[in-house]
């Protein structure tokens, strides 16, 4: 699959796409046709890039992405330890849960007030 077809199948600029294969996120290999420079990146790269996608919008930082993928792709435990990375990451986004709801609730109490004002 070409770049613009995987950028519309992902919901993402093709740029971003090009960015996370600089970083190693994902990757591509050369067209099949030599006569052009286009890449052939692998159908399953959608879900991957969704991965990515939810782990962004939960906080993860692009290096924390390229620590996880390598570990993903390698199988390599013995230089990461998985179990304090993933309770650290699962501690952060139950507290960013924990804030947001918070602050729904203030937006409602706040909703609640302006309501009874206006009366």
């Amino acid at each position: 699959m070409r770049v613009g077809a995987l950028a519309k199948q992902a919901g993402m600029t093709r740029d971003t796409i090009r960015f996370y294969e600089r970083r190693g996120l994902i990757s591509s290999r050369p067209s099949e046709d030599s006569s052009n420079s286009y890449r052939d990146y692998p159908d399953d790269t959608v879900e991957r890039l969704d991965m990515i996608a939810q782990a962004r919008a939960a906080g993860m930082s692009i290096a924390e992405l390229e620590v996880l993928v390598q570990v993903m792709e390698t199988g390599d435990l013995e230089a990461f330890d998985a179990d304090s990375f993933l309770a650290e990451k699962i501690g952060e986004i139950e507290a960013s849960i924990a804030r947001s709801r918070r602050f729904a609730a203030l937006l409602k109490a706040t909703r609640t007030a302006l309501a009874r004002a206006v009366r």
